[in-house]
Parts: C-alpha cells; sequence; structure tokens
C-alpha cells in the first residue's frame, strides 16, 4: 500500500512529508493557468531532486498536447507522468506515442473519472496503455479529473481494481475520516490524499499536521501492508 499526497508547491513541505511516511509526493507540472498549484518545469525539477531517495515523484501535467507533455518529462524527470485529462482529451493512441517515446524509467499514470459502470470498461481499455490507473471524481467547473474533494462509488472502484492487472491508486475525496473504509471497500495499490490535507482554507498549501493524520488512518487500517511501493 502506497500514500500520495498532492499538490506541493513548496520543497520542504514535500521533503517533510516523505520523511513522515508519505511514499509518493504529487506535484502540478506546468503553469497553464488551469488549476491551483501550477508549478513551472524548472520548479518541478528542483523538488524531484530534493525528494529522499526512500520517496517517489508524481507530475502531474493538464496538458492534453503530447509534445508536451514528453518535454516536461525530459525536462523534469519524475518518476511518474500522471495525465490528468478526459480521456477523449488524451486518447488510447496518444497515450500509447507518450509511452513509446517517453524514458522506460519513467511510469505512465492515467486518471480515470469513476462515474457508472461505463467508467470500469474505460478503465480496462487505459489499463492496457498505462504503467498505474488513478481512480478519482469529475465534477463540473473543474478541469481534468480530481481535485474536487468529491467521493464516488467505491464499488465501481472495487471492480476497476479486480478488473485490471495494473497497480491502482484510489483517489476523490478521501481524508483521515473516511481512507480505512475505502480501503476496505477497494482494495487498492494506493491511496491518494489533496483537498483534505490541505491548509484549512487554502488551495494550495499543505497542512502537515493533517498528512500526518491521514498516514496514521492508513497504517491504522489492518489492510496496511508495508514495503509495496516503487522503491521499496
Amino acid at each position: 500500500m502506497i500514500i500520495q499526497i498532492y499538490a506541493f508547491t513548496k520543497v520542504n513541505e514535500a521533503v517533510a512529508a516523505v520523511e513522515m511516511g508519505v511514499d509518493n509526493i504529487g506535484f502540478i507540472a506546468g503553469k497553464y493557468d488551469q488549476v491551483y498549484a501550477e508549478l513551472s518545469f524548472e520548479e518541478c525539477r528542483e523538488m524531484v531532486r530534493a525528494i529522499p531517495p526512500q520517496g517517489t515523484s508524481t507530475a502531474i501535467t493538464m496538458s492534453v498536447d503530447v509534445d508536451e507533455i514528453l518535454r516536461m518529462a525530459e525536462f523534469v524527470e519524475p518518476d511518474i507522468v500522471h495525465i490528468s485529462s478526459e480521456v477523449d482529451m488524451v486518447n488510447m493512441d496518444a497515450m500509447r506515442t507518450i509511452r513509446e517515446r517517453m524514458s522506460p524509467d519513467i511510469l505512465l499514470m492515467k486518471a480515470i473519472s469513476v462515474e457508472d459502470q461505463s467508467s470500469v470498461e474505460v478503465a480496462k481499455q487505459y489499463a492496457q496503455v498505462s504503467d498505474l490507473l488513478l481512480l478519482d471524481t469529475s465534477a463540473k467547473g473543474f478541469p481534468g479529473v480530481g481535485a474536487t474533494g468529491f467521493t464516488h462509488d467505491w464499488n465501481v472502484s472495487k471492480q476497476i481494481v479486480e478488473g485490471v492487472d495494473i497497480p491502482v491508486i484510489l483517489a476523490g475525496g478521501l481524508s483521515a475520516a473516511n481512507v480505512a473504509k475505502a480501503m476496505e471497500v477497494v482494495k487498492p495499490w494506493g491511496v491518494d490524499s489533496n483537498t483534505s490535507t490541505n491548509i484549512e482554507g487554502s488551495r494550495v498549501e499543505k497542512d502537515l499536521k493533517r498528512i500526518e493524520e491521514f498516514i496514521k488512518a492508513v497504517k491504522s487500517s489492518p489492510l496496511y501492508e508495508p514495503g509495496r511501493g516503487l522503491k521499496k
């Protein structure tokens, strides 16, 4: 079970989070004026290089341009590239191209919007062209998939986990209060928190106390198994 936290903007907070027990440090790569907490490629590369060796870096991109995504991956050199757009914006052919042209040392993760039973088939399709899947929640007025703070039907996510043969990270409104239950229902490879680990009222500042509480909630679950992360 891995713990992933988005979206860091400060290097010192990212380093502190890894030292507390976070496995994957997520950040938004590229300033496209679409969402809060966007970082320049230079800032992202600085964060990647500062993350302690036991942690991994995940660069989420809001871009839908294949060449731009590849340029980011080459410059930033994260462990994981997270494609956050809706599936009709970066389709399977585009995913194949990214996977073929991107460094084999970088894993490719696709966000899947969990809505209803149709999401299961979409996830199965994208599992063929991805190294990992992230199951998240979409909402009107929010670009891409995720960062809404809303949960979705975990029973659908459970079906996806059972139906694909690649690691799946569960996201979407997870907090210290509900993550253990989500783990019990879905049994994902990893869990993700974004909005619930921010400072109250802030869209960009992380709250290390809330991160600590999230970590404790995950590790207190009988389903938690240490040592299954990318660098464990």
